[in-house]
């Protein structure tokens, strides 16, 4: 950032947001309690296709084998567990003051590493609800999801021995985090459409939670550009948070709707 927040300010500033993060620990934990409790056994098969030899037509071919079924309720539950497990690690003791120090530096480390797990894991799920089974595709979504939030950390960690505001990690962070929803759009629009097709639900989630994970770019533009109150880091530190909570709570809600609920 151009400037910096006194460390005295940020400090008393922070307080606040040391309760709201309680807050979000506390609605991020119990929603991940919640669906392991109430979520069914679904699960999807993880797949590998391997080329062989054919000894009948005396050619490679590739092979399908489901190496693994990956139960959902779990998975979601995980990416709530991340979230609740970062926002108590930075409310109390060592990890509170580190992430005050950091945020008077108008950056937020914590948030990154945080993000590169549990965004990764939710676009996993998207993922797979599309019918994107294969093991190796689910790792490069997994992995270019979290180069494009690791791409942020590098924008706030640049920036903070720029005099002007340097978008090089951002432009590279998008470019990274878009490739996962063009690959999972291929799937689910190249998939048919009505009683072919994926059910309306999964439609409701691709296009709800890219209109979400495009909110996190936008936030930072206006942090960087200080438009209106984002010229006050922590006001957008807590907008980061908020939209987290309601992109994950959106997410884990309709994907139990969809196919986690009990019949």
């Amino acid at each position: 950032m151009e400037d910096t927040l006194q460390q005295p300010q940020i400090e008393e500033q922070a307080k606040g947001l040391r309760k709201f993060n309680l807050v979000m620990f506390f609605l991020h934990a119990i929603q991940g309690v919640l669906m392991l409790i109430l979520s069914s056994d679904f699960a999807l098969p993880v797949t590998t296709a391997f080329l062989k030899f054919n000894s009948a037509t005396k050619q490679l071919a590739p092979v399908l084998d489901n190496i693994a079924e990956w139960r959902i309720g779990p998975l979601v539950a995980g990416f709530l567990f991340l979230s609740a497990i970062a926002h108590l690690l930075v409310s109390v003791g060592g990890g509170y003051r580190w992430y005050v120090k950091n945020l008077a530096k108008g950056v937020n480390y914590a948030r990154w590493i945080e993000y590169a797990f549990s965004s990764s894991l939710m676009i996993v799920v998207i993922a797979m609800l599309v019918g994107m089974y294969d093991l190796v595709s689910i790792l490069m979504i997994f992995f270019l999801n979290m180069m494009m939030i690791l791409f942020g950390w590098m924008m706030e960690l640049h920036n903070q021995t720029t005099q002007k505001t340097d978008w090089t990690s951002y432009w590279f962070g998008i470019i990274a985090g878009a490739i996962p929803w063009v690959a999972v759009g291929i799937y689910l629009f190249g998939s048919g459409s009505g009683d072919q097709g994926p059910p309306a639900f999964v439609y409701w989630i691709y296009f709800s939670i890219f209109l979400f994970f495009n909110s996190f770019a936008i936030n930072m533009i206006l942090q960087y550009k200080k438009v209106g109150q984002w010229s006050d880091y922590l006001y957008g530190e807590k907008t980061y948070i908020i939209l987290s909570l309601v992109a994950k709570s959106l997410l884990a809600w309709q994907v139990w709707a969809g196919t986690l609920r009990p019949v």
